[in-house]
């Protein structure tokens, strides 16, 4: 019997050593790993999406996406035969923003963000910020490769202008109800990891690793209750 090739995604600016500790059945599971790549000049994301798409070099792959990675996958999509896209810690639609994001795209606000700061991750870590944030600072100047100012300034941008109205209702998705930058409140269905944050994919492996062979083979079931996750919509959570 053939593999299943399963091809991951990172977020925005992340390097594909986040998915280290990933870890799926060999027998089975082929894993392949993309990396960004420093957009062309004016480079629309459905363009960026068609290249990346270009690297994938197996017939039906699964695509797995992380944040961004997970926005980006649902658009390679468009562009060859999957077996399976599943988003984690992502989005399936524009309607999934939270407020914030939302005001950004109508006020151009996200064009204030000091992108250079992120170019110099290891100066900041040097400042009093409190050990949680100088924790996740240091989080991130591990994982973060990408550190183009150009990249960072498109990746914002694409992220907040993301025109996607319609959910596609095939695209699997997993989300943490901790999630601070896509809170849960906002999303419309989702496989829930219970204490999972937007860096569950660091952290929640061991879940990712125990339950994404059965996502992907169609076998999950939502009832475990060893799994800690349940399916939930956006009216359930709103009444909470």
């Amino acid at each position: 019997m053939s593999k299943i090739a399963v091809y991951f995604m990172p977020g925005l600016a992340a390097s594909a050593t986040i998915f280290e500790r990933i870890d799926l059945p060999q027998e089975q599971f082929e894993i392949h790993l993309l990396e960004w790549e420093i957009p062309l000049s004016h480079e629309s994301l459905q363009d960026y999406a068609k290249r990346i798409a270009e690297k994938i070099t197996h017939e039906a792959p699964v695509l797995i996406g992380v944040s961004f990675g997970g926005i980006l996958v649902q658009e390679m999509a468009k562009f060859m035969d999957t077996r399976k896209v599943i988003i984690i810690s992502s989005v399936r639609s524009c309607h999934d923003f939270p407020r914030r994001m939302k005001i950004a795209k109508t006020t151009k606000a996200y064009k204030l963000l000091p992108m250079r700061l992120l170019l110099n991750l290891e100066n900041l870590t040097k400042f009093s910020f409190g050990e949680r944030l100088n924790k996740r600072l240091k989080l991130y100047e591990k994982f973060l490769s990408v550190r183009d100012l150009y990249y960072l300034e498109w990746a914002v941008e694409k992220v907040i202008m993301w025109e996607r109205t319609d959910i596609d209702e095939s695209v699997i998705h997993i989300h943490g109800d901790r999630d601070d930058v896509f809170p849960i409140k906002n999303i419309e269905k989702c496989i829930v990891v219970k204490g999972g944050t937007h860096a569950m994919i660091l952290n929640k492996y061991r879940w990712l690793n125990t339950n994404l062979p059965a996502i992907i083979l169609g076998t999950y079931h939502d009832n475990k209750q060893e799994d800690a996750s349940v399916i939930i919509d956006k009216q359930a959570i709103n009444n909470i």
